[in-house]
């Protein structure tokens, strides 16, 4: 079974047990909150669909892991879903924060119902989130559980530490290169180690094998971000459905323009001026390109990869669904979206 029957097989049961937990909300009184989450996920709403949902990562390398051990990944479903819902409760307020106005190519949940709304539409799905990870207490012992719930929790917290340090330093312009990796190891990649070490615990591993599991989530996290900031200034708007705009025009300091700041040329002088127009950003991104910000960032993403199919090697995941995850590895560093 390959990667494509893995995701053919396991994104349905991905998808019931998602809206089961955010039916939590389906109620007489709330039907209209119940829908703005249905909305955000994808299910619900002017263009929902495949398109709208997203490929699930997250609770695909959860499941992956704990059948790579030889455990049944069904009963790591509860787990799946609430990494998912994490990961979608952060995007609501990531959106807020940002002021992105799309989101998979539809109009983000602010845009649509006000920030007060979609700030608690995003509270409504954190919590939902920790009652998913509760529910796993139907299949595994209550220690078990906790331990799940624990790194569940603790990342969540490192989400917060990583959104703090990126929503700061849009306010400064001393940043070098060892900034950015505190900032990045909060937000993608912790979520992303939490993946594969709590589907590596719901699996049964011991502590050497979730180390590595965790690693290999963790390292694979900052490539996946890295590659998200080239997307975010070079990507196709139409494949991502998000503004390439976005992050030079809110300041973001993404791996390509702290390097570039540090080659203190051109696109440094521009940048250090105050902020870019939308009018600016093709010529801004060019310059940026021209300067090695985008080579630099490339390499960087797939240095990392190695590092995180090293720690995969170490973690001798096993079977069909060992060779799947090394497929998604791969499959992540040469993403369209």
């Amino acid at each position: 079974m390959n990667l494509k029957q893995h995701i053919e097989i396991m994104l349905p049961a991905i998808e019931k047990e998602l809206q089961d937990q955010v039916a939590r909300l389906d109620a007489r009184l709330t039907s209209h909150f119940h829908e703005m989450l249905t909305y955000h996920m994808g299910w619900t709403g002017e263009g929902a669909g495949r398109e709208a949902t997203g490929k699930r990562i997250r609770p695909l390398i959860v499941l992956l892991a704990t059948a790579s051990l030889g455990s049944d990944w069904k009963t790591s479903l509860p787990a799946a879903a609430a990494v998912e819902l994490v990961h979608n409760f952060s995007l609501i307020h990531d959106d807020v924060q940002d002021n992105s106005a799309k989101r998979r190519g539809r109009p983000t949940v602010w845009t649509k119902w006000g920030v007060p709304m979609a700030i608690n539409a995003g509270d409504a799905m954190f919590v939902i989130s920790n009652l998913a990870i509760m529910d796993l207490i139907k299949v595994h012992p209550a220690e078990t559980v906790v331990r799940a719930a624990t790194i569940l929790h603790d990342t969540c917290l490192d989400l917060t530490r990583g959104q703090f340090l990126d929503m700061s330093y849009e306010e400064r312009n001393d940043l070098g290169l060892e900034d950015y990796w505190p900032m990045v190891g909060g937000k993608t990649s912790a979520l992303l180690s939490a993946c594969t070490h709590i589907g590596a615990l719901l699996g049964n591993a011991g502590e050497a094998e979730q180390e590595a599991y965790r690693q290999f989530g963790f390292h694979l996290g900052l490539a996946f971000q890295v590659q998200d900031d080239i997307l975010g200034i070079w990507g196709d708007e139409a494949v991502t459905g998000k503004s390439t705009a976005s992050d030079l025009v809110e300041g973001k300091n993404s791996l390509p323009v702290l390097y570039a700041l540090g080659r203190h040329g051109k696109f440094a002088e521009r940048w250090k001026q105050g902020p870019i127009t939308a009018g600016e950003v093709k010529a801004v991104a060019a310059q940026l390109e021209e300067e090695g910000g985008r080579s630099y960032a490339e390499e960087m993403s797939e240095k990392e990869t190695q590092i995180a199919l090293g720690h995969l090697s170490k973690a001798d995941p096993r079977g069909a669904a060992g060779e799947s995850m090394l497929e998604l590895a791969n499959m992540l560093l040469k993403r369209n979206q």
